[in-house]
């Protein structure tokens, strides 16, 4: 099962991944009505990137859960790689608010 592996390169992928999902998520709650391509367009076009900062860093709460798991089932090696990414997530999205 896919929570029993420990690998630090299984964990960076589901580091990425994690927070990608919650991005549709978000776009599925709360752009329900538009298309990919408009919605993030939007997201992007916005003065400030007010929503995609905010849609970024809710889909970090994904990691958070992702990593509680890991941490919480003794496979460290894999936490770690999904902590790297959410730490680089986390950094853009600080980039984003700071200079954006």
């Amino acid at each position: 099962m896919i929570f029993k592996k420990d690998n630090f390169i299984f964990g960076t992928i589901l580091g990425f991944v994690g927070p990608l999902i919650g991005i549709l998520i978000f776009k599925y709650q709360k752009f329900n009505s538009f298309s990919f391509a408009s919605t993030f367009e939007y997201m992007y076009k916005e003065q400030g990137h007010g929503t995609l900062s905010v849609a970024l860093s809710l889909s970090l709460l994904i990691n958070a859960v992702l990593f509680t798991i890991y941490i919480n089932s003794n496979k460290d090696k894999t936490a770690k790689g999904i902590f790297a990414l959410t730490c680089v997530y986390g950094f853009f999205v600080l980039c984003l608010k700071t200079f954006g």
